[in-house]
């Protein structure tokens, strides 16, 4: 039998399912503002996965997505322990904003301290209460406002596990993507924990065909470490693209853009991803792919500022990516940089 597992006061045992209220704080108004979880603990031993959702509060495709794997009955016949938290900055997802009332990113706010600030104090709670009693984790997110993300997938390839969850997941494309300070991905790193990272849509906004793909490869994950029975082959219905680099193409020009390239589309070098003008349509200046590859990022706001990050391209060569030399300031904050820093 499984052992009885154990978040804040609750223990639940062996074969239970438990939704967990763990307190964070008090809004100024005295409402009560909690982490809630829920557990399946299932009635073998196995892998402890956790999913997060929402750690950006306004990141919601998330929410849906574990929302309708907890609703699977393949759940009944868990194997180890799922532990889902589809809201983790509640603060941020009552305001619909990617932050914290103090304006602090709680995805770079980790491993967090019980006595800091409260995005600090969010983070402590996460790591002591979820991320440590886990074997890894899925965590979801989507582009930021007025972004769009192509479903894919973001870790630390260089190590195996990670890997191994990353090509489990079956995203059609993964990216090598370096520790960025204050992330959960780092924190969890130090401790053992492997993390990926879907990334898919934009915020705000459900996205139908991102929240499929994202239970789909929660499934897939589950099935990969033993905690659901192994599924029948099927056959791929696209060539995994693993990229050890990516590379923003920026504005040329201030403007309004024009017939942008479409989230998923193949462009070759020197190929036009779109034109910006003047409002007249005049002056036109072309924003021009720098390699053959594939738009997994794109900006969804057509007017644009000389300098503003507009698509996000992995090179293709085959079903491998080529590696991009990155120019510096190429990788938005938005997002983390998608090759590991030289320290590691």
């Amino acid at each position: 039998m499984n052992q009885t597992f154990r978040i804040g006061k609750i223990e639940v045992a062996a074969n239970q399912r438990t939704t967990i209220d763990l307190p964070i704080t008090g809004l100024f108004d005295n409402t009560p503002m909690t982490l809630t979880v829920r557990v399946i603990n299932g009635a073998e031993p196995g892998a402890r996965l956790f999913l997060s959702g929402a750690i950006h509060g306004d990141e919601i495709n998330g929410v849906e997505i574990i929302n309708r794997v907890l609703s699977l009955p393949e759940l009944s016949g868990l194997t180890g322990t799922l532990v889902a938290v589809p809201i983790v900055n509640v603060f941020g997802f009552v305001s619909e904003s990617r932050y914290l009332p103090d304006r602090r990113d709680l995805n770079r706010s980790f491993p967090g301290s019980a006595r800091g600030s409260l995005a600090a104090r969010l983070a402590h709670l996460f790591m002591t209460e979820i991320v440590e009693r886990c074997t890894c984790g899925v965590d979801l997110h989507t582009g930021a406002i007025h972004r769009d993300n192509y479903p894919q997938i973001r870790a630390n390839l260089d190590d195996p596990e990670t890997e191994r969850l990353a090509t489990a997941f079956g995203a059609e494309v993964v990216i090598n993507a370096g520790f960025r300070d204050g992330s959960l991905r780092q924190a969890a790193g130090s401790r053992n924990v492997p993390v990926i990272v879907y990334e898919a849509g934009e915020a705000l906004r459900f996205d139908e065909a991102a929240i499929e793909v994202g239970v789909c490869g929660v499934v897939n994950v589950m099935r990969h470490l033993g905690m659901l029975p192994p599924a029948e082959p099927v056959a791929p219905r696209h060539d995994l693209i693993m990229a050890r680099s990516s590379r923003w193409i920026r504005a040329p020009a201030s403007g309004i853009l024009r017939y942008p390239a479409a989230l998923g589309s193949q462009v070759a070098k020197g190929g036009r991803l779109g034109v910006v003008a003047n409002p007249f349509g005049e002056n036109e200046s072309e924003v021009l792919a720098r390699n053959d590859g594939l738009v997994v990022g794109c900006s969804n706001l057509p007017l644009v500022h000389e300098g503003d990050a507009l698509f996000h391209m992995v090179a293709r060569e085959g079903t491998q990516c080529t590696a991009l030399s990155l120019e510096a300031g190429m990788i938005e904050e938005d997002y983390e940089p998608a090759t590991p820093p030289a320290s590691g």
